[in-house]
């Protein structure tokens, strides 16, 4: 089946809606479900909605403006402070529910205050797997996820951003700061500032798969393999500005960049995962 033809299927189920607010993070996912919608429902009846916390890298924030502009869409820039609720803060193995909760139910109750028919994410069928509880509380509030929906994967929401133009169509992954942090440490806007300014002082020296993982009063740098040689070439100056960062030790983990893994502390076979925080539902 040709990419038109796919996009076709997303536009197809978000038309009936006749309005969408869309979750735009700035990655690619979101950006694609973004200009889904850009082009299924005329474009004052489109509102892009992008939460700007402590979680958040800043220089992100320009991104998604610039591309949102591109699109001739409202862009409303939010703050659902996850950080209050000590659910959240305390970073149990369930963390990412608490987030979206939050998250959604603000978008929600935004949505039908500003007349938007449905609150639009960017998961995709990908999403469905590994360990995501984030994808529970959206379904509690109905989130629309034309992407899963679609059956549409990670490797194909690229190809589909590629042929639109979208400038993150290549774009690495980038979760919230937040999943830099092994589950039970607690999470404090201090220690988010930390893991922000080290990322982003890693991107500006042009490092593109990058994540800091704190551990306390260890940085655990993961970079791509591609990238490993140079961090290494690098490590002095690296470390000097991780360590003024407020960290007292810097490792480069020799495995590279994993995606998700601090939830290998979830799977380890006979260790017991962090408690989960009960759900009220």
């Amino acid at each position: 089946m040709d990419i038109e033809t796919r996009l076709k299927e997303l536009e197809e189920i978000l038309a009936p809606h006749g309005s969408a607010l869309v979750a735009f993070s700035g990655g690619v996912d979101s950006s694609l479900a973004l200009a889904v919608a850009a082009r299924a429902l005329p474009r004052e009846n489109v509102l892009a909605v992008t939460s700007n916390n402590e979680t958040y890298l800043p220089s992100e924030l320009d991104l998604a403006r610039k591309f949102v502009d591109s699109l001739d869409v409202e862009h409303l820039v939010v703050n659902t402070r996850e950080l209050d609720d000590p659910n959240y803060a305390s970073n149990p193995a369930n963390r990412c529910y608490f987030c979206k909760s939050t998250l959604y139910t603000d978008l929600a109750s935004l949505a039908e205050e500003r007349g938007f028919d449905c609150v639009v994410d960017g998961a995709n069928a990908d999403d469905e797997g590994d360990h995501r509880p984030g994808r529970k509380a959206a379904g509690e509030i109905g989130v629309v996820s034309p992407l899963s929906q679609a059956g549409v994967g990670k490797a194909e929401v690229r190809e589909m951003a590629k042929h639109l133009g979208l400038p993150s169509w290549d774009k690495p992954a980038l979760a919230c700061l937040s999943s830099r942090f092994p589950y039970g440490q607690e999470i404090t806007p201090e220690k988010l500032a930390q893991v922000a300014r080290a990322e982003e002082f890693m991107r500006t020296k042009g490092f593109r798969q990058v994540r800091v993982r704190h551990h306390g009063d260890i940085a655990r740098l993961e970079v791509g393999a591609e990238e490993m040689e140079r961090a290494f070439a690098e490590r002095e100056e690296i470390s000097a500005e991780l360590l003024d960062a407020g960290f007292l030790h810097v490792a480069l983990d020799l495995s590279g960049y994993r995606s998700g893994s601090l939830n290998a502390a979830l799977k380890k076979p006979g260790k017991k995962s962090r408690k989960m925080l009960p759900v009220i539902s």
